[in-house]
């Protein structure tokens, strides 16, 4: 059968979101060595391992129910199609119907969505939690939460239909994750040591700063199949605008959350430029598609500033975030969310073909009420159920580890072995010391 340009078109978007959907799963890496990083040496193993489990019980979960309720035919509410997804059943999707990309792939590419909204959570529960809520909790997530925002705005949902533009998940994926976690450093409580008697808060470091900064630039490269990948296709050459605009809020929240910090601190301070980074990506993933270049940068500098100053606020407020989850995912995703209602240009959104122009491009307040109704419905939405689901288990089977293993360090608590064994077990054999001869002799 001789190849038309149908089918060499097609094939080429196929390829495109299926390296796209590989990008993103990378991001796995990213999330790894960024808790790890900005943890204790002591939760290291632990912290990087359970993003191996989580993203394998996420998939498995995505596959069975989440795939289907997020974005089978069904409702305003929810899909109530395509479960047990066989790989094949596209008829099942009508959220879909306009793509040429195999279903396959597009089930791929929306199961590591899934996977990062999910790994953002995790970071509220690091260095305490039990590793058992991690099994029972990424089903949950997966099934209960993470689907009905997506229907919502992606699967045809009430949101979709009122026009939200959300084009790569600030709400959908980020919010969600953030608003977990939240709710998850509201209900463990601050780690030992955080705070003192008088509500003073004391530095916790995190360990590697070089696997933090490893992390954020796997993150950042990631985000090219985030944002671009997003498009479901590549011939028509509009996931290079999209990339873009997403590097120049990326470099812009770098700069201005490094400034920022040097201007208040006295230093420039390596941590903020990196929550900077990542809270630029957070706030361009919504936008990208509908804003001008200029506009990108503004969005990215204004989210690294806001995660600089919200995450002050909220450790002054008794909040122990360890990798400031909500202060980067949460408030940087609801600053990229309104941030369309602000700056969506007219030919951007009638090129996207979801919702309208923003406040400044002469849409008047109806796009931005858009948005903020999107933003209020599904936080407290995510809100409610993450709470009922993190208390049940918190008064059941408990969410946090004793005090003693919390102590000694989850990777051995929880795995019996330590993330870096030759540095923490005693030291068995000991060099002798050196003679003198032999010291001379190694000066000369």
């Amino acid at each position: 059968m001789e190849p038309t340009v149908a089918s060499l078109s097609s094939a080429i978007d196929a390829t495109w979101v299926m390296v796209s959907a590989i990008l993103v799963i990378l991001m796995q890496v990213g999330f790894a060595l960024l808790e790890a990083g900005s943890t204790r040496m002591k939760n290291a193993g632990h912290v990087a391992g359970k993003t191996v489990l989580t993203f394998g019980i996420c998939s498995i979960a995505f596959w069975a129910l989440g795939f289907g309720l997020t974005f089978g035919d069904g409702n305003s509410f929810i899909g109530l199609s395509g479960f047990f997804f066989d790989g094949m059943q596209k008829d099942a999707f009508s959220a879909f119907s306009a793509a040429t990309v195999p279903i396959s792939i597009l089930f791929l590419f929306q199961l590591a969505f899934a996977a990062v909204s999910l790994a953002i959570a995790w970071g509220g529960f690091a260095e305490r939690a039990k590793l058992s809520i991690y099994f029972i909790f990424s089903v949950l997530f997966t099934v209960l939460i993470y689907p009905v925002v997506g229907h919502w705005v992606w699967g045809g949902g009430w949101l979709a239909q009122l026009g939200m533009q959300d084009f790569a998940g600030s709400t959908v994926v980020h919010l969600q994750g953030a608003i977990v976690a939240l709710v998850a450093t509201i209900l463990l409580k601050p780690r030992i040591g955080k705070y003192n008697r008088d509500g003073s808060s004391n530095l916790i470091p995190g360990h590697n700063q070089v696997y933090s900064v490893l992390g954020v630039l796997f993150l950042w490269i990631g985000w090219f199949g985030f944002n671009a990948g997003s498009t479901l296709g590549s011939t028509s050459g509009f996931f290079g605008y999209i990339a873009v605009t997403t590097n120049l809020a990326t470099a812009a929240g770098a700069v201005a959350a490094l400034a920022i910090s040097w201007i208040v601190m006295g230093k420039a301070d390596i941590p903020s430029m990196l929550n900077g980074v990542l809270a630029a990506l957070v706030a361009i993933t919504a936008s990208c598609a509908f804003v001008d270049p200029w506009a990108a940068v503004v969005i990215g500098a204004v989210s690294g500033i806001l995660t600089f100053y919200t995450s002050i606020w909220f450790d002054r407020m008794g909040i122990d975030d360890p990798v400031f989850a909500f202060s980067v995912h949460g408030v940087a995703g609801i600053w990229g969310t309104l941030s369309t209602g602000l700056f969506a240009t007219p030919e951007l959104a009638e090129k996207v073909g979801v919702g309208g122009p923003g406040l400044f491009y002469g849409g008047g307040l109806h796009q931005l009420g858009v948005q903020a109704l999107g933003l209020a419905g599904s936080a407290l939405y995510v809100f409610i159920i993450a709470f009922i689901i993190l208390y049940v288990l918190k008064v059941t089977i408990g969410l946090r580890v004793t005090e003693e293993e919390e102590v000694v360090g989850l990777d051995l608590s929880e795995h019996g072995g330590y993330g870096y064994p030759e540095l923490l077990q005693p030291e068995r054999v000991r060099p002798a010391a050196p003679t003198q001869s032999s010291t001379s002799h190694s000066l000369t």
